[in-house]
């Protein structure tokens, strides 16, 4: 075996233990997640387990870290990246990520970092500083968007980039939850369309989305 070999395996294993958690902890939650299931769906041992993660707290905080932020960053964000129309960015995540969720399946488990959010945040500091903080890296990244449509006429120049980015996050919130608690696809859809309704009036009066220009 190859030294380069022997350095891959014990990384790859501990990636399957965290894939294999943060799917555990999406469906049951923290409190209700099972070591020994995660365990078995990495294909390994609880010992392997302990020794990448000092235990279970700590193998929940590298989810937040090394899954659910990497996964907020790409759905949320990445689309926005020199985007001078972040209108049309947002409503496509918006649509883009429900209809996928719906297709899936995964909307009946809600957002897994709300849901983290609403467990674990009252209850343990780590946890809520993480999730505190990757809300906050989601809100100011709509909001800079924001600011750059209103820099390249996009955007309304009298709207608060701040309060429409904090309403966009919060309604993200309300959406997935609405489909967990309702189990029911519809109002989260009609949510969405209703935030692509708003998003649309945030753009100068008199203008239209680009899709709708002559």
């Amino acid at each position: 075996m190859s030294a380069d070999t022997s350095t891959r395996q014990p990384e790859a294993t501990r990636r399957r233990i965290l894939e294999a958690a943060f799917a555990e902890f999406y469906e049951h939650g923290f409190q209700g997640g099972s070591l020994a299931r995660i365990v078995a769906a990495a294909g390994t041992t609880k010992g392997a387990l302990f020794h990448h993660f000092a235990g279970k707290q700590a193998l929940g905080y590298a989810v937040v870290d090394e899954i659910i932020e990497p996964l907020l960053l790409e759905r949320w964000l990445s689309g926005l990246e020199g985007s001078d129309d972040p209108i049309s960015a947002i409503e496509a995540a918006f649509l883009r990520h429900a209809s996928e969720d719906v297709e899936s399946g995964s909307w009946v488990n809600g957002c897994p970092l709300n849901n983290l959010a609403q467990e674990m945040s009252p209850l343990d500091e780590g946890f809520h500083q993480r999730i505190d903080a990757l809300y906050d890296t989601w809100r100011k990244g709509f909001a800079e968007a924001l600011s750059r449509g209103i820099e390249a006429g996009t955007v309304d120049p009298e709207i608060s980039p701040k309060s429409a980015a904090t309403l966009l996050v919060a309604s993200q919130m309300g959406i997935w939850g609405t489909g967990k608690s309702s189990h029911d696809a519809r109002p989260m859809l009609a949510a969405c369309e209703a935030v692509c309704d708003y998003l649309e009036r945030l753009r100068p009066e008199g203008s239209m989305a680009p899709s709708q220009s002559p």
